[in-house]
Formats: C-alpha cells, sequence, structure tokens
C-alpha cells in the first residue's frame, strides 16, 4: 500500500493508505482549505485496494480532475486536481511511489488522454444513435426508436436541423458505481451510524461533517444547556430556552438528559421527550436541542451547529391519489449544501405535489426525505424548525406594517422567554440582511410585489432555516421584479442556506446551481447544472421543451433521462440507494411542542387580530353602520304599534299581532346576515397563513378561539345595537320572565346569542370553502333559510318532519327565546287549531332558558365542527 504526496498552498502532506482523508473548509478536517469555492465538506481521498481514488461529496462547485468536473476518480502521481474551480481553484499537487496498477494504467499510452478528454469505460458508454433514428438532443434512451408513433414531423424535421452534438464527457470511473455515501468514514456528523429515520447502523448519506466544538463530562457532573450565560454549555439560539436541558453523567457511568420545561421541546432520535421528564441516552442516540445537536462518544459530548452545511435528499418519492394514480413517480435527487435549486415544469408535472412532499404537508406514499441524513417525515416534530416555507400566497396580515407583521410572527415562534428586546433584534438583523429596513413602517399592502415577497422571505429567515423552499415567489412579478427576487434567493444560497424555488418562470435559471425538470405525470425529465439542461433536451428554447412535454406526453421521459449519461453524474448514486423504513411512533409521539403557551399564543393572536381589524378603517364603520341599518328598517314597519297581545274590546279574543312576528323576523334575519357576514371570510382569507404558522407550532384551538373572541365581541355588541334599535321604542312587556324588569335586555339576548351563532356558522362556510369567491353565495343561502325556519312565517309545531329540521337553525331558537318574552302561542296563535300551541313558545322561564341553552349549544358544535375541519389545512404528518 504505497504513499502518497500532496502538496497544496506550500504545505505537504503524506497520505497513509490505511486511511481516509477529508478535505474541505472545515477546520476539523484532515485538510483545510480557506477559500469560498471550496464546501464545507468538498471532497475525500482514500486508497480503494488498488489505487488511491478522490471522491467528490456533493460540493457545490465541483472538484475536477485534469480540467473535467468528477465524482470519483482513480488519481496518482501527476494527477491535475482542482477544487472548486477547474482553471484557477486551489491545486492539489500529487507525487510519491507509485499508486500501483491504476496508476501505471494511467501512465500507459493513451490512458493519459483519456482522462484528460473524460472518456468512460466501455461499460458507462451510451447508447449509440442508429442512423436516421429521430432523436431529443444529444442523447437518447434506450426504446427511443421502438416508439415511432410519438413521432411528429415538425418534431423530427427540427431535430434533423440541430447540430451534432458530442456526448457530455464523463470522467472514468470504477466498473459499478458506488453511492456517495459509501466510502464516508463514521462518526462524522450527526447522522453518522443513523439512517433514515435514526435507525442505527445505517451507513450515512450526506452532510456528514466534524463536531462544531467538545465538551469533556466528569462522573456526577451537570451540564446545563439553554441561552442564558449562567449555564455550562451556553446555546446562542433564539429557538432555546434560557434553561432548556440538562445533561447529567451518573457515578455508574449512565447518562441522563432531562427537560427543563423548554418551549420548543427536547427531541432524542427526532422524537420530543415530555416537559420536564428525564430519559437514559447512550451512544447511538442524537440529542436535538434548537439548531444544536448532541452526541455521547464515551464520556464526551461533541455538538453540531446547524449553521447551513447540511444536505437534504429525497429518494423514491412517490404520491398515490385515490384510485390508485400516481402523480409523482419515483421521484429522487440530491441537493449539495448551500446551493440554489429550482424545479420547473409543464402544469400537470406534479411540481406542487413534491414541494408538499419535501416539506411534509403531504408526504409521500413511498419513499423517503433526508435532511443532514435524517428521515424528515420521522422526525417532522425537530426538523420543522429548521425548514422554512415561503407559499405563493404571502403569509402575512397586509393590513399590518412590516415591522409589526414580523413582530407578531416572532412573538409567536420564539419561546415565551425570549425578551422584546431580543425579539426587535432579530427583526433588525433580517430586515437589514433583506434591505427592507427603510419600508418596516410601511404597510404591507403598500409595498411593490416584489418587497412583499421579500417580507414573506423575511418571516421564515426570523427562526434562521438552513433549507427553505419557495413556491412560484415571481408569479405575477414583471421581469424586472423576477430578477430581483431570483438575485435575493442566489444571496440566501451564498449566505449558508440550501434554497429549493419552484418556479414557471425561466428567465433567470442561470442564477442557480441546479436544475430540476418536470416532465408531465410527476418524473424526473432532468437533474444536473441549469446551464446543460436545454442541450441534454436537444432545443433552443424552453418553450419548445415545453411543447415537446405536451405533444409528447405519452414519451418515457424518466426513462430516457436514466438513460442518459447526466444521470450517472448527477443522480445515479442517489436513486441506487433504496429506502429504508423505520418503526413509525404512536401519533401521539410525534405531536411538535408549542413555541408559546396556549394562553400566551391565545393572548398574542388576539392581540394581531384586533390591530388587523383595528387598521381596516371600512371594515370597522360598516360593523356600525349595518346593524344601525338593521335595526333601524324594523322601525318602518307600523311603528306606532306595539309588540304587545292584543284584545278584541268587544269580544275579549286575542287579535293575532302581525306587527311583533313582523319586527322579530326583520330583527332575526339581520342578526343573522351581520353574524355570518363578519366571520364568512375570516378562514379563507387567512388559510395560507394557519397553514404555515400550524406547521410552526400553533395552536388550533388558540387560533380558533381568538377568532370566536374576537369576532364574538364585535357581533354580540352588534346584535345588542339591533336589539335595542328594534324594541327600545316600541310597546314591550313591562315584566320580563327571568331578568324581571330587565325586560329589553332579556329580548335583545336572544338576538345577540343568535348573531353569535350565526358567526359560527360562518365560520364553518370559511372553513370548508376553497375559494373566497364562493362564499357569498353561501352567506345568501344561509340567510334565506334562516328566514323560512324563524316559525314567523307558517307554523312549525306539528309539522313532522319540518320541525325538526329546524331545530338545527339558529334562528329557530332565538325567535322562540323572544317570543316565549313576548307570549307569541297569544300574538300569532295557530288559526287552524287555535287550542295548539308551540312550547318553545311557552310564556314560562323554563322555555325561554331552554331556548337560550338550545342556541349556545348549537354555537359550540359549530366550534366543534370547525375545529376539525382546519385539521384538514395542517401538514398531513401532524395530523394524529
Amino acid at each position: 500500500m504505497p504513499e502518497l504526496v500532496l502538496e497544496l498552498n506550500g504545505r505537504s502532506w503524506t497520505l497513509d493508505a490505511s486511511r481516509t482523508y477529508t478535505l474541505g473548509r472545515d477546520p476539523q478536517g484532515d485538510i483545510a482549505l480557506d477559500d469560498a469555492r471550496v464546501s464545507w465538506r468538498h471532497a475525500t481521498i482514500s486508497w480503494s485496494g488498488r489505487s488511491w481514488v478522490i471522491e467528490d461529496h456533493g460540493s457545490t462547485n465541483g472538484t475536477f480532475v485534469q480540467g473535467q468536473r468528477i465524482h470519483q476518480v482513480e488519481i496518482g502521481p501527476g494527477s491535475a486536481v482542482h477544487l472548486g474551480n477547474a482553471t484557477d481553484g486551489p491545486q492539489l499537487v500529487l507525487s510519491g511511489g507509485a499508486p500501483g496498477a491504476a496508476a501505471a494504467a494511467m501512465s500507459a499510452p493513451g490512458a493519459q488522454q483519456q482522462a484528460q478528454h473524460g472518456v468512460p469505460q466501455a461499460q458507462h458508454a451510451p447508447p449509440q444513435q442508429a442512423p436516421g433514428q429521430p432523436g431529443l438532443g444529444h442523447q437518447e434512451a434506450p426504446g427511443w426508436a421502438a416508439q415511432p408513433q410519438h413521432q411528429a414531423p415538425q418534431y423530427q424535421q427540427h431535430q434533423q436541423q440541430m447540430p451534432q452534438q458530442q456526448a457530455w464527457p464523463q470522467p472514468q470511473q470504477h466498473q459499478a458505481p458506488q453511492p456517495q455515501h459509501a466510502q464516508v468514514p463514521p462518526q462524522q456528523g450527526p447522522g453518522a451510524g443513523v439512517g433514515p429515520g435514526g435507525a442505527a447502523g445505517a451507513p450515512p448519506v450526506y452532510g456528514d461533517r466534524s463536531p462544531t466544538t467538545y465538551h469533556q463530562f466528569a462522573l456526577g457532573r451537570k451540564m446545563r444547556i439553554g441561552r442564558a450565560l449562567e449555564n455550562e454549555l451556553v446555546v446562542s439560539d433564539l429557538q432555546v430556552s434560557r434553561h432548556h436541558a440538562e445533561f447529567t453523567s451518573t457515578p455508574d457511568g449512565r447518562f441522563e438528559l432531562r427537560d427543563l420545561g423548554s418551549h420548543n421541546g427536547t427531541y432524542v432520535n427526532g422524537m420530543p421527550i415530555a416537559k420536564a421528564s428525564t430519559v437514559l441516552i447512550g451512544p447511538n442516540d442524537i440529542v436535538g436541542v434548537g439548531h444544536s445537536t448532541f452526541r455521547l462518544v464515551g464520556d464526551r459530548l461533541e455538538e453540531f451547529v446547524d449553521t447551513g452545511d447540511v444536505s437534504f435528499s429525497a429518494r423514491h418519492l412517490t404520491v398515490t391519489v385515490d384510485g390508485g394514480k400516481d402523480i409523482l413517480k419515483d421521484v429522487s435527487f440530491g441537493v449539495p449544501e448551500k446551493s440554489l435549486i429550482a424545479v420547473i415544469g409543464p402544469s400537470g408535472s406534479g411540481k406542487s405535489t413534491l414541494l408538499k412532499a419535501l416539506t411534509g404537508y403531504r408526504p409521500a406514499n413511498q419513499g423517503d426525505v433526508l435532511y443532514d441524513n435524517r428521515n424528515l417525515y420521522k422526525q417532522f416534530a425537530e426538523l420543522r424548525q429548521r425548514i422554512g416555507l415561503v407559499p405563493q400566497d404571502d403569509i402575512l396580515h397586509k393590513e399590518l406594517t412590516v415591522n409589526k407583521a414580523l413582530k407578531y410572527a416572532a412573538k409567536l415562534r420564539f419561546p415565551a422567554d425570549t425578551s422584546d428586546q431580543e425579539r426587535q433584534q432579530r427583526i433588525g438583523e433580517v430586515l437589514r440582511e433583506l434591505k427592507l429596513d427603510i419600508h418596516k413602517d410601511k404597510k404591507v399592502t403598500s409595498l411593490s410585489g416584489g418587497q412583499r415577497k421579500r417580507v414573506s422571505v423575511a418571516l421564515e429567515l426570523l427562526t434562521k432555516p438552513s433549507l427553505i423552499f419557495l413556491d412560484e415567489p415571481t408569479s405575477g412579478l414583471d421581469p424586472g421584479m423576477d430578477r430581483d427576487v431570483m438575485q435575493l434567493l442566489r444571496g440566501l444560497a451564498d449566505d449558508g442556506r440550501t434554497v429549493l424555488v419552484v418556479t414557471h418562470s425561466v428567465a433567470e435559471l442561470a442564477l442557480c446551481d441546479k436544475l430540476l425538470v418536470m416532465a408531465p405525470g410527476g418524473s424526473v425529465a432532468y437533474f444536473g447544472p441549469p446551464e446543460e439542461a436545454l442541450n441534454f433536451f436537444g432545443y433552443d428554447t424552453w418553450a419548445d421543451v415545453f411543447s415537446a412535454f405536451e405533444n409528447y406526453r405519452d414519451y418515457d421521459w424518466a426513462g430516457r433521462w436514466k438513460g442518459s449519461q447526466h444521470y450517472q453524474m448527477y443522480a445515479a448514486d442517489i436513486d441506487a440507494v433504496a429506502a429504508q423504513s423505520v418503526h413509525m411512533p404512536p401519533p401521539q409521539a410525534i405531536k411538535p411542542p408549542k413555541p408559546q403557551g396556549w394562553g400566551s399564543q391565545l393572548i398574542t393572536l388576539i392581540r394581531r387580530y384586533v390591530s388587523v381589524i383595528a387598521s381596516d378603517k371600512g371594515f370597522m364603520a360598516l360593523m356600525l353602520i349595518l346593524p344601525a341599518v338593521l335595526g333601524a328598517v324594523s322601525l318602518l314597519i307600523d311603528p306606532d304599534k306595539g309588540l304587545l297581545p292584543v284584545v278584541n274590546p268587544r269580544t275579549g279574543k286575542i287579535i293575532p299581532n302581525g306587527t311583533a312576528t313582523t319586527v322579530l323576523l326583520i330583527l332575526a334575519v339581520g342578526a343573522c346576515f351581520a353574524g355570518a357576514a363578519n366571520s364568512v371570510r375570516e378562514l379563507i382569507k387567512e388559510r395560507v397563513i394557519y397553514e404555515r404558522e400550524r406547521a410552526t407550532g400553533l395552536s388550533r384551538s388558540a387560533y380558533l378561539m381568538s377568532k370566536v373572541i374576537v369576532l364574538g365581541m364585535i357581533t354580540v355588541l352588534q346584535g345588542g345595537l339591533v336589539g335595542a334599535i328594534g324594541f327600545s321604542t316600541r310597546e314591550i312587556p313591562e315584566k320580563g320572565l327571568v331578568l324581571g324588569s330587565q325586560v329589553l335586555l332579556e329580548l335583545s339576548l336572544p338576538i345577540m346569542a343568535l348573531g353569535f351563532t350565526s358567526m359560527m356558522f360562518g365560520l364553518i362556510i370559511s372553513a370548508l370553502v376553497k375559494t373566497a369567491e364562493k362564499t357569498m353565495p353561501l352567506l345568501v343561502m344561509f340567510a334565506i333559510i334562516q328566514v323560512v325556519f324563524t316559525g314567523c312565517l307558517f307554523i312549525l309545531h306539528g309539522t313532522v318532519g319540518v320541525n325538526q329540521f329546524s331545530f338545527l337553525m339558529p334562528s329557530r331558537w332565538a325567535v322562540a327565546a323572544a317570543g316565549a318574552t313576548l307570549d307569541f302561542n297569544r300574538i300569532s296563535p295557530n288559526p287552524d287549531d287555535p287550542g295548539a300551541t308551540d312550547p318553545l313558545w311557552d310564556h314560562e322561564g323554563g322555555a325561554y332558558i331552554m331556548d337560550m341553552a338550545a342556541l349556545l349549544a348549537l354555537g359550540a358544535f359549530c366550534g366543534f365542527l370547525v375545529a376539525r375541519f382546519l385539521r384538514r389545512h395542517e401538514p398531513e404528518v401532524m395530523r394524529k
């Protein structure tokens, strides 16, 4: 096993064939390079048994041998190796003894020329295209010629006019391509020895790196972790509580971990442990605290800080919908650290489905998503804090100023023990980074489209995510703003984050490191550098490529991709690794902790909602005008007549008082309409905001209660105003059934409760519809149905079926409660059977209380239904 001498920047290393050497910016690596073009863990050099081999580990800027970018290639004395750039990147000068058979082969006549031009070995040569065979550019998958029925004359003509392309060069490789993780040494990162989902014994895949720091344990010693300076291990991360967790080394050599009531939780192998509980940990366990990960090695605690030097990969993702149709088919790709990835494709290619699968919003039916070598689906509770998602729609309230919107977001996402000064300091850092500090006091609605998108990105950057997803961030923007947004994303990647953007815009793809092209049906048609994509498809423009997708939908685009040399260079290693399955914990075990307590979240949400309403002057004016108008309308109905039973002075019999029933009908319908109108758009207009905040730890019940409390108070006040206007100017009974002399309040309470319950019905509508445009027809239908089932238009009691159905209508119970006080059985007797009375209208205190209780119970039941419907708009991985 001969030695190899490596020289770099005036220093030299003598490499021992018995071990593997890491190259990169990591100061803990074997060969450290201080060059921005070099990745943190860029490559490794090792002895394969017959030759020295250099292997690139998904570096951003690549490793080059003899001027050609490589993944894994044999090297020896005289080989020219550059890192980060083929011409002026850091150069490794190799010398020393004969490197064995491979070196002899490389020094043989013709071998050096073969390596310089990147000619692959015979078994990796691409299939040859038969003369006259129609083609798609310079690389064809086997089977293209076997499907001539999919070729169009215009398509063939275009291909015949294409200049002959040279096959993309591929460096010399071993006979069987090995997965990228095959030679990664163990104990290099938090994923070492831990496969997907944290299963011990599985080899590491991506993102392996040396510990950030070490902490030595002594027997019986305690090591407390937290944000406060008095902790033994201080973690400067706002996701971490001031006193977060505590490690203890017991005298018998065991190690214990205790959560100190942290807000964002302490995690062992991705699963949250109970607050203030103690668990035993071993050498195979990974402990997560905020952006830091800890692992025991002997009596030493190794800490890995997630600063963006993490990898991300998808393996064999398949999503199946009802009926067994695959809308995402076997998607695999790997994302290197600190890179910008664009996902493009025609409509129906599964881009949105892929985004949901990658973020855990809708996990794939098959396959794995690995974040830093950890299964996202199985460890979502912990890893969700490190992933940012910017949906296509803005995830903020446009009525608020930029600073105030970010302040409420920080309040919800950071632990409760975070001070206002700490939150504002982080907000200021983000605003300055995105050049939004000059706009911080402007309302979001007054900003341009590109600036609003920056604010959405700023909201996600508050928690310092290492991985950011964006869905159509340039949709609706002009070309100038399109470029500005893409340059912003390029800057985010350069600053140490991995960014994946789904887009329809192809104008700025050159800014990306990698491009993923999805074909119709949800399969991968290309993955690799964007500058090589058009050449791969054999077209001059992306419009031609998308037209080809549409015209040849039945063609096996995925098969063509997997038969290409690009696939061997950029995706074969990822795709070759079979997905691993891990035991799924019980559903209740993966419920993510909440950064804030329920009460704290509720107060913050109420304050934010009140701020949003108060900033909308038009809505506030409407809230006052609407009940005043509805109450005033009732005054036009026989203004001189009261609401009491009328007795015929000659006969002594009761004369039906149509004025009372008409007035109560108008007041009830007005309360129904006002209450439902207040809430019918509230959930649908905030759906995107709720989905994102729910994924970051928002309590569903706290969110719903904030709506119920604020809207309920507004609606109850409106109902009181409607009742006061409608009843105060008319003759009413001198004494009530329950409240005695407070008859006006007793009559107004059913109107107020009716408005509240109608508001709850409006929330049901808002939770069910898919677009805001569908709310108005349903609102009108709801109001009309309430008119019919008040009992004021026709007799409901005694009508089989109809009367029972009316019990589901809030207007039935509200009118019945007010009717009991007014004695509707006497005011509006049954003309067909005067002796038949409606028990809901009995002039008794018990009937009034029963009617009010039923009305409020109906509202509470509506609240339960709304909470259940809200579950449909949460990340699927979070649902119990």
